[in-house]
C-alpha cells in the first residue's frame, strides 16, 4: 500500500486583539506580584537574624531615656574673694599661654599668628590676645 498523507484539518482560531493584550497585562501583573512576593518572604526568612541587633537599637532609639533630675545642693553666695581668684587663674592661664604662642618655633611660618602676636604687643587688647590664642598653637 502506498503511503498517502492524510488531508490536514484546518482549526478555525479567531483572535481578538483586546483579549489577548489583556491576558498579557494579566500575566505580566501577576508575575510580578509572585516575584515581589517571594523576594520579601525569602528576605524575612533569611535575614531575620542579622536584622534583629539592628531593629532593637532602632527601638532603643525610639524611646528616649529617662533622665531623672537631681536636686541642686544650696550653693552659698560666691565672695568676691573668689570671684578675684577665678578672674587671676583665668588671667594667669592666658598669659601662659600667649607665652607659649610667642615662643613656639611653629608659629613663625604662621602669617596670621605672626600679625596677631604683633597686634598684641603693639597695642594689646582683649580682642588682639583672643585672636592670639585662636590663631596661634
Amino acid at each position: 500500500m502506498p503511503y498517502r498523507p492524510k488531508p490536514r484539518r484546518s482549526l478555525p482560531i479567531q483572535l481578538n486583539a483586546l483579549q489577548l493584550t489583556g491576558s498579557i497585562a494579566l500575566g505580566l501583573w501577576l508575575g510580578f506580584l509572585v516575584i515581589a512576593l517571594t523576594c520579601w518572604l525569602a528576605s524575612a526568612l533569611l535575614f531575620k537574624e542579622q536584622l534583629a541587633p539592628l531593629a532593637a537599637a532602632v527601638e532603643q532609639l525610639a524611646k528616649p531615656p529617662v533622665v531623672v533630675e537631681q536636686p541642686q545642693p544650696d550653693i552659698p553666695a560666691q565672695s568676691p574673694i573668689f570671684g578675684q581668684y577665678e578672674e587671676n587663674l583665668r588671667k594667669n592661664e592666658q598669659q601662659v599661654r600667649m607665652d607659649q604662642a610667642r615662643s613656639s618655633s611653629r608659629n613663625l611660618s604662621n602669617p596670621k599668628c605672626q600679625f596677631w602676636l604683633q597686634q598684641d604687643q603693639t597695642a594689646p587688647s582683649e580682642k588682639s590676645r583672643a585672636n592670639v590664642l585662636q590663631f596661634c598653637d
